[in-house]
C-alpha cells in the first residue's frame, strides 16, 4: 500500500461522479487498495434538488489503515463535512483546495433524508 510517485507520472485520467445521497453512509470515491494509483479531488458539490426543504449533509473521508489515536486500532474516519445544512434549491461546495486519496481511501456521504441530495465531484486518477 504505497502511493505512487506523482513526479513521474504515466497517465492523469479526468474523472467524475455522481450520486443520489441517501441516509446511510455511501462510498462515492474509492480508491481500491493495491491500485498503484492517487486520486487528486478537485471537486466535490452538493446541490439540494428539493424546492422546499432544506438537506443536511456530511462526508467523511475514509483513511485505510489510518491507526486512530484514541482507541489504536486501524481504518479511520475524519469529517470533511459534519451535518452541514444546504438549503433549498442551492448548492455548497466542499472542497476549497485539492485532496488526494492514497490506496485504500474512500470518500464517503451521507444525508438527513433520501434523493433529496445530489453528490457530484470531479478527479483525477494519476498512475
Amino acid at each position: 500500500m504505497a502511493a505512487p510517485n506523482i513526479v513521474n507520472v504515466s497517465n492523469i485520467l479526468g474523472k467524475s461522479n455522481v450520486a443520489n445521497v441517501t441516509t446511510v453512509f455511501s462510498s462515492v470515491i474509492v480508491n481500491p487498495v493495491n491500485s498503484n494509483k492517487v486520486f487528486k479531488i478537485n471537486t466535490i458539490i452538493v446541490s439540494n434538488v428539493d424546492g422546499t426543504n432544506a438537506g443536511n449533509v456530511s462526508i467523511d473521508l475514509f483513511k485505510f489503515g489510518a491507526q486512530n489515536t484514541s482507541t489504536g486500532l486501524g481504518n479511520t474516519t475524519y469529517a470533511l463535512a459534519n451535518v452541514i445544512t444546504v438549503p433549498a434549491k442551492s448548492s455548497l461546495d466542499i472542497l476549497s483546495k485539492t485532496l488526494y486519496l492514497e490506496e485504500g481511501d474512500q470518500i464517503r456521504v451521507r444525508a438527513d433524508s433520501n434523493n433529496r441530495l445530489h453528490f457530484i465531484s470531479s478527479f483525477e486518477e494519476i498512475t
